[in-house]
C-alpha cells in the first residue's frame, strides 16, 4: 500500500473552529425526549425529572449549542403549550411523526437540562414558520428573553422562571423546502416570510443570531436556487443558512458510504458558492455563515414504514439506529468534513441526541449506553479547538459508484491554544492499513501523546443492551514523531485521533 501524506504549517490555516461546531438537537420525536432526555421515576432521576446518568453522557459528550425543539416537529409547535404548569398543558397530536405530545417537557424544562449540562450549552430554538408566523415568534422572543414588565414576560415569572432565558440563536423555521413539511412554502414565499420574522425580532433585539432555512438536501431539485432566492430577500438580516444531510449505504453500495464526506464537503462549497454570488450581486461586503444544524448516519429508508404504521402512540421506538463500527467511521469522516470548512460552518448539530439516530441510547427505567458514534463525537469536541489547519493529502484513492475516485485517507489537523496538534485521520479502506507520513513544518510539538483508534476485525460490531462496552477506542503502537516527522499506520476501515505536544 502507498503511504498517504501531507504537511502541517502554521502559516498555513482554514480557520478558528466555532465552539458551536458541535452541537446537537433534541427534538419531541419517539424517545428523545420522553424515557430519552426526561423520565421523572428514573433510578437517577432529579427533582425536574432529568436522567443523571444521561447528563452525564451528554457533557461526556461535549456538546455545546443544542437545536430544539424540531425538526419537522417544530412546524406543528405552539410554544404556548409548552409552558405553565406541567399539569395543565394541552395534549396535541403531532403531524410529523403520527404521534400524541403530552407537552409535559416544555420550554423551561429544555433551558432547565442546558443549564444542568453546564455553560458550554447555548440554546437553540427553531421557530414555528410553517404553521405559524411573525406574530407568534415574536410572542415567543418576548416570552423567553424580556427581563419583565410586559404580560409575557412577567407570564414567564409566574411560570417560575425569574430569569430570562437568554436565546441569541433562532431558526427561522425547518426545512421549509420540503413538500412533507407541514406549512410547505415556496422560496419566495418563506424567504419574505422569513425576511419579516427577521426583521421583527431584530427590533426587539438587533443582537439576535438567526438562521435562514436553506435545502433539506444537496439532492432536492429546487437545491441552490432555493438558496438564492431566500437570501436575496433574507442576506442583510440572517447571519446563517442551514444544511442537512443524512447518509446510509444504499443497496449495498459500501464504498460510496464510506465516502460520504465527498459529498458532505461538495454540499458545504456549493453553498458558500451561492451565498458570495448573491452577496456579491448585491454588492455587500457580508459573509454568510453555514448552520450546518442536521447532520448524521440515519437508515432513513426504513423511517417511513416505521412512521405510517403509527397511530398516534405517545413517545414511541422510532428511528432507534443501532450504528455499527463502520457508521462510527463514517461520521468520524463527516467531523472532519465540517473541521475542514470551519471558517464558513460556524454552527452544526448532530441529529439527534439521545435514542433516536443517537450516539446515547437509554432503555426506560433502565441503564444509559455510549453507540459506536458517541466515541469520535466525544473526542472531536474535546481535540478539535483551535486553529484548524490546511490539510492537503496526497493519497491513494479507490473507485466509487457515486462520488468516482476517492480518496483513502480523510484528514485535518487543529493547533491548540496551547500550541498542541490534533490530527484526525480515517482508513476508507475495508481491507488494507495504510501507512501515514506527516512533515510539521514550524509546529513545536515533539512527542506522540496518544493514537486512539475506533476499528475492529467486524466492521459491524455494535454497542448495545445486553453488551454496552463491545466497542470501545484502543491505543494504536509504533506511531513515532521524529524530527518534524509523524509516522503512523492507520489500521484498515479506522478513526484516528493522534495527540501531539
Amino acid at each position: 500500500m502507498r503511504t498517504a501524506r501531507f504537511t502541517l504549517d502554521p502559516a498555513f490555516t482554514v480557520g478558528t473552529v466555532d465552539p458551536r461546531l458541535f452541537g446537537s438537537f433534541v427534538e419531541h420525536l419517539g424517545r428523545c425526549v420522553y424515557t430519552g432526555v426526561f423520565e421523572p421515576g428514573h433510578p437517577t432521576a432529579d427533582a425536574d425529572g432529568i436522567r443523571g446518568d444521561v447528563l452525564d453522557l451528554v457533557r461526556e459528550l461535549g456538546v455545546t449549542a443544542v437545536r430544539y425543539p424540531g425538526g419537522n416537529f417544530v412546524s406543528g409547535y405552539r410554544w404556548e403549550d409548552s409552558v405553565g404548569p406541567a399539569e395543565e398543558r394541552p395534549r396535541r397530536l403531532d403531524l410529523a411523526w403520527r404521534s400524541t405530545e403530552t407537552n409535559r417537557f416544555g420550554l423551561s424544562e429544555y433551558i432547565s437540562f442546558l443549564r444542568k449540562i453546564g455553560p458550554q450549552a447555548e440554546p437553540m430554538m427553531a421557530l414555528n414558520l410553517g404553521t405559524r408566523g411573525v406574530a407568534e415568534a415574536l410572542q415567543l422572543q418576548e416570552y423567553a428573553n424580556h427581563p419583565g414588565g410586559t404580560a409575557l414576560s412577567d407570564l414567564r415569572v409566574q411560570h417560575g422562571d425569574k430569569d430570562p432565558f437568554g436565546i441569541r440563536l433562532w431558526c427561522l423555521g425547518n426545512e421549509m423546502d420540503g413538500p412533507w413539511q407541514t406549512g410547505h412554502k415556496t422560496a419566495a414565499e418563506y424567504g419574505r416570510l422569513a425576511a419579516e420574522t427577521a426583521r421583527a425580532m431584530r427590533q426587539i433585539d438587533p443582537g439576535v443570531q438567526l438562521v435562514a432555512c436553506g435545502s433539506s438536501g444537496r439532492s432536492m431539485p429546487t437545491f441552490a436556487e432555493w438558496e438564492a432566492t431566500v437570501l436575496q430577500e433574507t442576506y442583510d438580516l440572517v447571519d446563517h443558512i442551514s444544511l442537512h444531510a443524512y447518509y446510509e449505504p444504499l443497496d449495498g453500495d459500501v464504498d460510496s458510504f464510506l465516502a460520504s464526506a465527498v459529498d458532505m464537503e461538495t454540499f458545504i462549497e456549493d453553498v458558500v458558492a451561492t451565498c458570495d454570488h448573491v452577496g456579491a450581486r448585491l454588492k455587500s461586503r457580508k459573509k454568510i455563515n453555514l448552520s450546518f444544524d442536521e447532520w448524521n448516519v440515519w437508515y432513513m429508508s426504513r423511517t417511513q414504514e416505521q412512521v405510517s404504521a403509527l397511530d398516534w402512540p405517545e413517545a414511541p421506538r422510532l428511528l432507534e439506529d443501532n450504528y455499527s463500527v463502520m457508521d462510527a467511521v463514517v461520521l468520524g469522516s463527516l467531523l472532519i468534513a465540517l473541521l475542514r470548512h470551519a471558517d464558513r460552518v460556524t454552527v452544526a448539530c448532530l441529529a439527534q441526541l439521545v435514542n433516536v439516530i443517537a450516539p446515547i441510547m437509554t432503555e426506560p427505567g433502565g441503564p444509559a449506553w455510549r453507540q459506536t458514534t458517541f466515541f469520535p463525537f466525544a473526542q472531536a469536541s474535546k481535540y478539535g479547538r483551535g486553529q484548524v489547519l490546511d490539510v492537503r493529502v496526497d493519497s491513494p484513492t479507490y473507485d466509487t459508484e457515486k462520488y468516482g475516485e476517492a480518496d483513502l485517507l480523510h484528514a485535518t489537523a487543529v493547533r491548540g491554544e496551547d500550541g498542541t496538534v490534533t490530527v484526525f485521520a480515517v482508513n476508507r479502506s475495508r481491507t488494507e492499513p495504510l501507512p501515514l507520513d506527516v512533515a510539521l513544518n514550524g509546529l513545536g510539538p515533539t512527542s506522540v501523546v496518544e493514537h486512539s483508534v475506533l476499528a475492529d476485525a467486524d466492521p459491524d460490531a455494535r454497542n448495545t443492551l445486553a453488551e454496552p462496552g463491545r466497542v470501545v477506542p484502543h491505543t494504536a503502537e509504533g506511531t513515532t514523531l521524529d524530527g518534524g516527522r509523524l509516522t503512523a499506520v492507520l489500521e484498515p476501515l479506522s478513526w484516528n485521533v493522534i495527540r501531539l505536544a
